[in-house]
């Protein structure tokens, strides 16, 4: 029988501070989550972001908004990089960190077009379709890869792509874009970093834009022993001369780009690196003088801003799900990704209504190489998220559960060893993961819930289990989380289960449930 337990998540996910005074403006930063490499466009008074989602399927998510603070995910634009052994976790092998990098959106002639860079194949790909919530995407891939590019078309009908690092290089692509003509790159800009003096590093993240017949290039440098910095080159020509300036610098918020409102304001758009959570994006006040763009108020990032307060993002970027389908639902809402390519045999919302489904379908002895692990977001400044499996159709050697995925990953969930099931807590923070506690099962149904604490970059999470959904016991060891660089994103919620000795065995997810709140003060 469907669960009766409902979780009630008034989640404010977008533009939430903790100390926000004025509720009725939307709040810094926009959403408390990992959406990096933001790219945006306005088209008539709606707003289009692409984002970066590494290694997860499907890849290139794209968000939809009216007013720069309430999104939802309304498309990805690649279905996946391919039947490969990395994309698979096939033969020890993933693409954790790498996959699709930073895109650019843009809106030409008609026609919808992100272009982005993938580490796993060392291939640029283009997306393009007339509807971009609906779809269908073209691709067009075409070697070299080229890392964290702007596309850009000229009114003469050419296209380039600006790229680099330290040294801006631009190339004119083909007419069909599908590759760079050839005696075309060039280097655009000899030092992006020159703006800010010596001893400054990165120099990448190019984002161009035309406004009143000027080029202009928005870039992320980052001076040794201070912070990520939004660095502006001008010019009258694309092929320059380019003059440059110090655009913004403020609490590391860089890399983006700008964007205008229907009713003439101006505001960028850049992202946090803020710890475990991941790389969060804001929306900063902009204004023009002289011909340059200004960024911020007074020279800062301002916690409230002049647009409508958030309505929460469920469901937007993060939300519940009780896993019943009509007739005509996807079968999985955006939200969802996969953790490298799944196998689409092995999971099922249908095979008992109301239910999600996974199922084995070989044998597995580390997680993080575990096939159809199903993510969405973690958030803050605090979170939880809560599920409850069936675990009848378990087989020995299974193991299923909630978990929290990252490098230094979490889980809490059902192992069945012996002929017998225990709950059991996985510490992953070591080389070697750790059973932290285990407790008998003799039901059938288990609840679980994860706990997220990033207030202050605190960056702390908690597992707990529960036989009837009410009473709550905390299981195993806290995990001190952490922002790696080999899987390079936030951390995510993940449904999972996979064998260790025989495939076959299922588990069934009743639902999923996030709220924005967690039992420790």
């Amino acid at each position: 029988m469907k669960t009766k337990f409902v979780f009630i998540a008034v989640l404010l996910v977008s533009g939430l501070f903790l100390n926000a005074q004025d509720k009725s403006k939307a709040q810094n930063p926009i959403i408390y989550a990992d959406v990096p490499d933001p790219s945006m466009v306005r088209v008539g008074d709606t707003y289009y972001m692409s984002s970066t989602t590494m290694h997860f399927v499907p890849g290139v998510p794209i968000m939809k908004s009216k007013d720069l603070v309430n999104w939802q995910i309304v498309s990805y634009a690649c279905a996946s990089l391919g039947d490969v052994e990395t994309m698979n976790l096939d033969n020890g092998k993933n693409t954790y960190g790498k996959g699709t990098w930073a895109s650019s959106i843009r809106f030409h002639n008609g026609m919808y077009y992100i272009s982005t860079y993938a580490q796993t194949t060392n291939k640029t790909y283009i997306y393009k379709t007339k509807d971009i919530e609906k779809g269908p995407w073209e691709t067009i891939s075409f070697s070299p890869g080229i890392h964290d590019a702007s596309l850009w078309f000229e009114d003469n009908g050419k296209i380039f792509m600006i790229s680099g690092a330290g040294k801006i290089h631009i190339v004119e692509l083909k007419e069909d874009m599908s590759g760079v003509k050839e005696g075309t790159d060039r280097i655009l800009i000899e030092d992006i970093n020159a703006p800010l003096g010596k001893n400054v590093g990165l120099g990448e993240g190019s984002q161009l834009f035309k406004v009143n017949g000027k080029y202009y290039l928005f870039n992320i440098s980052w001076p040794r022993g201070g912070m990520r910095t939004v660095v502006i080159h001008r010019a009258d020509n694309l092929l320059g001369p380019w003059e440059g300036k110090l655009g913004f610098q403020d609490g590391g918020v860089a890399q983006g780009g700008m964007i205008d409102t229907p009713d003439g304001r101006w505001f960028a758009y850049l992202f946090q690196d803020h710890g475990s959570v991941g790389r969060i994006p804001f929306i900063v006040p902009m204004k023009w003088e002289d011909g340059w763009p200004v960024i911020g108020v007074n020279g800062k990032l301002p916690e409230s801003l002049d647009l409508p307060a958030s309505k929460g993002l469920n469901p937007g970027i993060v939300a519940n799900d009780e896993f019943t389908r009509k007739k005509k639902d996807a079968a999985l809402p955006l939200v969802w990704q996969w953790n490298h390519n799944p196998n689409d045999k092995l999971w099922s919302v249908t095979e008992r209504k109301g239910y999600l489904r996974l199922t084995t379908g070989r044998i597995d002895t580390l997680f993080v190489q575990a096939k159809n692990t199903l993510t969405q977001r973690t958030f803050g400044p605090v979170c939880s998220g809560i599920t409850s499996i069936d675990v009848t159709g378990m087989k020995e050697g299974d193991f299923a559960g909630l978990a929290l995925l990252q490098k230094k990953f979490g889980q809490v969930g059902v192992k069945y060893s012996n002929g017998a099931k225990t709950i059991v807590m996985m510490n992953g923070e070591g080389r070697r993961p750790v059973e932290a506690e285990s407790v008998p099962l003799t039901q059938k149904t288990v609840y679980l819930k994860a706990e997220c604490d990033y207030r202050n970059k605190t960056d702390i999470s908690y597992f707990y289990y529960s036989l009837d959904g009410k009473s709550w016991t905390r299981i195993g060891s806290q995990i001190k989380m952490e922002y790696s660089m080999p899987h390079f994103v936030g951390y995510r919620f993940g449904l999972f289960n996979y064998s260790t000795k025989t495939p076959g065995g299922f588990v069934d997810f009743d639902f999923f449930h996030i709220e924005d709140k967690i039992s420790l003060k």
